[in-house]
């Protein structure tokens, strides 16, 4: 299979990051996570004592979006990286806003980038679809295990992973508050993104993403299968 790049859309708790995890593993894609790999950045010790981390960190703990700009030129970095490792790509949290897709006078979006490295024909872009009734109970019953990072729904009284037997933590970010704050962000941000792809010719792959997991994961391979 040629190198692809995936991107994967959807409001919180709609299981992006689940998906692009099986994707990666059967397909031999790198999968980046954004919002992981930006929290580690802002919680790392430099976080501290660097203003602009700083000034991040108090966005993602307030449920907002982190700057675009500043997460533009991170994907970016990351995207060549991954790319000149002669990789596919999943991405589950990126882009999030019109910025990050396509980027403005003074600097080139990340559509324009997976162009270069990847080709238009290779970006399948997929958009998980689930209420905001279910996106809000799946993120109020999350906890993250605070070693290995494993997403673990709170349907039973657990406190370890049961991947790691890490303990596990519960994030500011998905407190039934601030997950509302985020479907807002979600909505406002993300809706101009998929008219604009649309407008220029990329087609959006719509995925019920209130069954289960697996059946998810069949629905979005049968398409990369399909675009060999």
């Amino acid at each position: 299979m040629k190198n692809k790049a995936v991107i994967i859309f959807g409001p919180p708790g709609s299981g992006k990051g689940t998906q692009a995890e099986l994707l990666a593993k059967k397909f031999n894609f790198i999968h980046f996570d954004t919002g992981r790999y930006l929290e580690n950045l802002i919680y790392s010790p430099n976080a501290l004592k660097d203003p602009i981390l700083k000034k991040q960190k108090e966005n993602f703990e307030s449920g907002k979006l982190f700057s675009p700009l500043w997460v533009l030129k991170k994907v970016k970095e990351a995207t060549k990286k991954i790319a000149a490792a002669d990789k596919g790509i999943v991405y589950s949290g990126s882009p999030r806003t019109i910025i990050e897709a396509f980027g403005n006078k003074n600097q080139k979006g990340l559509m324009s980038l997976l162009e270069k490295l990847y080709g238009k024909k290779n970006i399948l872009i997929f958009k998980l679809n689930v209420p905001q009734k279910s996106s809000i109970k799946r993120n109020s019953q999350r906890l993250i295990c605070s070693v290995c990072g494993l997403p673990i729904l709170a349907t039973a009284k657990i406190n370890r992973c049961a991947f790691c037997y890490g303990p596990l933590r519960k994030r500011t970010l998905d407190k039934p508050e601030v997950i509302k704050v985020r479907l807002k962000e979600y909505k406002k941000n993300s809706f101009p993104i998929f008219k604009e792809l649309k407008k220029q010719g990329y087609k959006i792959f719509n995925i019920n993403a209130q069954v289960w997991p697996y059946q998810i994961f069949k629905n979005i391979s049968r398409f990369i299968n399909f675009s060999k």
